[in-house]
């Protein structure tokens, strides 16, 4: 988290810090990723994949930026970059509705949370891949992609990776946690390395 011999502004930090919360649904595998190095001064990333049973449902990537200047657009020094790809059946897709919907999921997530955010933009995307030549016997496969940015309002960013995640469980066909119930605790790679930029 350096760049040249600077260290990370301690904000960058915190938030940074924030990333792993302490409950995660059993679903859920949380992963340390490479942050894109051009979009701020300051970055970092997790993956999540979720599964039932062994089936990859859903995956996503929460990248976290900051400039201690802004940016424009940005309503601050943070910005949270969200992707989300899930397969659908494809009657789903079809369906008029689910951009609201899907999108709903996110904010939803969001309030549900007490994740404070604004200037919150993004796109709703149905894909169908269809096989040609030699892969003429691919089963076609349908799927939604979200792609979302948003400005926290606070350096804790606990609750944003929480709605993300209740939405990468939405998308996958898995409803969220009732209150009165907690996750288990996250299955831990092999290689706990910290964040980097």
């Amino acid at each position: 988290m350096t760049i040249g011999d600077a260290p990370a502004p301690a904000a960058f930090r915190r938030a940074v810090a924030s990333l792993r919360p302490a409950e995660v649904r059993p679903e859920i595998e949380l992963e340390d990723i490479p942050a894109p190095q051009r979009l701020a001064p300051y970055s970092a990333a997790i993956g999540a994949s979720v599964y039932r049973d062994d089936d990859e449902l859903a995956v996503g990537r929460l990248i976290v930026l900051f400039d201690p200047d802004g940016q424009r657009g940005w309503d601050g020094q943070f910005r949270l970059v969200a992707y989300v790809r899930a397969d659908m059946e494809p009657e789903i897709t079809e369906d008029p509705l689910l951009g609201p919907v899907a999108w709903s999921w996110l904010t939803e997530s969001l309030d549900a949370h007490d994740a404070g955010y604004a200037a919150a933009g993004g796109t709703v995307t149905r894909a169908v891949s269809e096989g040609f030549g030699n892969k003429a016997d691919d089963p076609v496969t349908t799927e939604l992609e979200l792609r979302a940015s948003w400005s926290p309002l606070q350096e804790d960013l606990s609750g944003h990776v929480a709605a993300w995640c209740d939405l990468m469980c939405l998308a996958a066909g898995i409803p969220p946690l009732p209150p009165d119930v907690a996750a288990l605790p996250p299955r831990r790679r092999e290689d706990p390395e910290p964040f980097r930029t």
